[in-house]
């Protein structure tokens, strides 16, 4: 059965004079929805697509030295690639005072990843090596077995560091603690920061 498609009288016009005002409307909205899209993106743009971190080539980060022995601060230092052991030791402050300085390690030599460089200490005359204790790091014990220190010395030590944050400088032992002059100057020798 075939099926015939009818229109109302003056059906005709109606449609003919709706199509193009659907027509116009469809284009109306259209465009109010893509300008509030775009002015969208414009005020907060979309974030940069992520690299793919297979194909990133990795920065250089420098090499982890360890610098022990007679230095101002031994400890680990990260350098830049390239640098020499004489950097090394400047990083870790400088040669100490009881450095020896006829045993030194090669200045000129190039620094490894990893590398530890040794500066050596000066030996005593009884041939025993001077050792440094940490005036901001060191217990009780090790701080009461420096020469020129007491027992009450050393709780001092312990006391101003909780309450102040540790020493800046070994003269503030004299300055602040209280400590004489000539124990100072015995002491100083076995201490660093």
């Amino acid at each position: 059965m075939p099926f015939r498609l009818r229109f109302v009288p003056g059906g005709k016009r109606l449609l003919l004079l709706l199509t193009p005002l659907t027509l116009a409307g469809a284009l109306v909205v259209g465009a109010y929805v893509y300008r509030n899209v775009a002015a969208d993106a414009v005020l907060s743009p979309s974030p940069a697509p992520a690299n793919n971190p297979a194909l990133e080539v990795p920065s250089q980060p420098g090499l982890l030295v360890h610098v022990v022995g007679a230095v101002e601060n031994p400890g680990l230092y990260r350098l830049p690639r390239g640098d020499r052991v004489f950097d090394a030791i400047a990083a870790a402050g400088g040669f100490s005072q009881d450095a020896d300085m006829s045993r030194l390690p090669n200045l000129a030599g190039r620094l490894k990843d990893g590398e530890q460089v040794k500066v050596a200490f000066v030996k005593t005359a009884s041939g025993t090596v001077v050792v440094r204790t940490n005036l901001n790091q060191a217990t009780l014990e090790e701080l009461e077995a420096v020469p020129g220190f007491t027992d009450a010395l050393a709780r001092e030590c312990i006391d101003y560091r909780v309450n102040f944050g540790g020493f800046q400088n070994t003269r503030e032992l004299v300055d602040i603690l209280g400590m004489s002059e000539t124990d100072y100057l015995v002491a100083r020798r076995y201490l660093t920061l």
